[in-house]
């Protein structure tokens, strides 16, 4: 081949490298046009901070109803679900005498809801005040799932099979005692490790455990009291990643790595579930006791009171007595729900209250609740009779911008309420999707826009 030969043949070469790299470009520019998918593996969605970040959702809920993907049958249980790797987790009780019965996980296809596997072990929940079946949202960390039980077994199974890996027993193994509501909180996953609130033993609280093998790590807070019903979260605040810890006697910022304790805060509460951070603020809220704001260290792994609720009364509050609602922080300001349904905002930095209102829960009744996850710039909720809500939250107000049934309630609240039940269970916000569940069926219903247009 002669030289002009050659150089048309590196031309047309360069041509075609040319075409390709515009087509790879291209497709990488409309990869990052398009609107992003992602799961929900654990409590409140990953890093359990209550944020679905996806976009190309409804703007307005459909007055009539969602469109629901699939239904699928499934047991009592306060847990909600969690999402990851095209699987739905969940878990129930199914009784058989008395108190005994048996505690299950459930996994479903997430495109279809046919059942793909389930394990079960046998459970008592004899001296809880709540038996409706397992509090504890699964936690799916890649290929491993992992269950907490009402009367404390702990599960690690494999995520694809259902095949148990590892499993704890909390009473036997550990010797502890059972809290008034059973065991309620998750365990998390930091790296190698799978944290567990373990209730109150004769010389700790909380264990980590090899995530992969089950052998423990280390142990910590040898204190008195029950560790309660909240969920531990990890956070990143004065230059350190914490592990932050609420039992029913303080707040402990743990190392996650070695379980050395950072910092403490005294606050001691009968009714103690939720707990959120953002940024410098980390807020506990608690039935009775009502809030306690504190203000991250920027610099250490140190924390400061910046304000507390000033009395005990389930009735008359001044700030914020949460029950099963998680807070939202946004910037300088807190928006919960308070004892008696009362969806209220206040000033971050003084909790002073802005504002309070029932048009979420609409009925003033003892424990009425709801959950709330920020999108964007609105708030998903779903309250406990049984409703889905897009709203916008600011400090001017409460701004709903429509509502639609999503699921019976069917949960007895252990007191009066309208419709005679409640559905307490937190969703999955999952690939357009939500995930929701009470104690006879897990439903699959879009929330994507394309969904529902003309």
């Amino acid at each position: 081949m002669g030289v002009c030969g050659t150089d048309r043949s590196l031309r047309r070469m360069s041509a075609s490298l040319r075409l390709r790299l515009v087509l790879l470009m291209s497709g990488m520019l409309l990869a990052a046009a398009m609107p992003r998918a992602e799961d929900w593996p654990e409590f409140r969605g990953a890093g359990r901070r209550g944020v679905w970040n996806e976009t190309g959702i409804v703007d307005r809920l459909p007055a009539d109803g969602l469109k629901v993907l699939w239904r699928a049958p499934v047991n009592a249980g306060y847990s909600g679900p969690a999402v990851a790797g095209g699987r739905v987790f969940v878990t129930d009780f199914v009784p058989i005498a008395g108190p005994r019965g048996t505690e299950r996980m459930l996994c479903f296809d997430e495109k279809t809801g046919k059942l793909l596997w389930k394990q079960e072990w046998e459970a008592s929940y004899g001296p809880f005040a709540f038996t409706n079946g397992p509090h504890a949202t699964p936690t799916v960390d890649g290929d491993r799932v992992y269950a907490l039980g009402t009367a404390g077994t702990l599960v690690a199974m494999n995520a694809g099979t259902g095949q148990v890996l590892w499993k704890k027993d909390f009473v036997k193994d550990f010797r502890a005692e059972f809290a008034t509501y059973g065991f309620s909180s998750s365990p998390i996953v930091d790296g190698d490790r799978l944290i567990a609130l373990v209730s109150h033993t004769p010389d700790a609280k909380v264990i980590a455990f090899d995530k992969v093998t089950g052998k423990e790590i280390w142990r910590a807070l040898r204190t008195e009291g029950q560790i309660g019903s909240s969920q531990p979260i990890l956070i990143d605040s004065g230059g350190t990643r914490q592990l932050i810890v609420w039992d029913t006697t303080a707040v402990t910022s743990l190392n996650p790595v070695t379980g050395a304790t950072y910092w403490e805060q005294l606050f001691r509460s009968d009714m103690n579930i939720t707990m959120v951070q953002s940024g410098a603020r980390l807020l506990m809220s608690t039935f009775y006791q009502g809030p306690l704001m504190l203000e991250l260290d920027e610099k250490r792994p140190a924390a400061r009171v910046l304000w507390k609720g000033n009395g005990t009364s389930e009735i008359d509050t001044d700030k914020l007595h949460a029950t099963l609602t998680t807070p939202i922080i946004d910037g300088d300001y807190v928006y919960g729900i308070c004892s008696y349904g009362q969806l209220r905002a206040l000033n971050a930095r003084t909790g002073e209250r802005l504002w309070e209102t029932q048009a979420v829960t609409v009925e003033r009744a003892r424990w009425a609740s709801a959950q709330m996850v920020r999108q964007g710039d609105r708030v998903v909720i779903t309250n406990d009779r049984g409703e889905l809500i897009l709203a916008r939250l600011t400090p001017a107000g409460y701004q709903e911008i429509s509502r639609t049934p999503l699921l019976k309630p069917t949960t007895d609240p252990k007191n009066r309420r309208k419709l005679g039940a409640v559905n307490w269970s937190h969703p999955a916000y999952a690939n357009k999707h939500i995930y929701a569940r009470n104690d006879e069926e897990l439903i699959a219903a879009s929330l994507a826009a394309d969904d529902y247009r003309p």
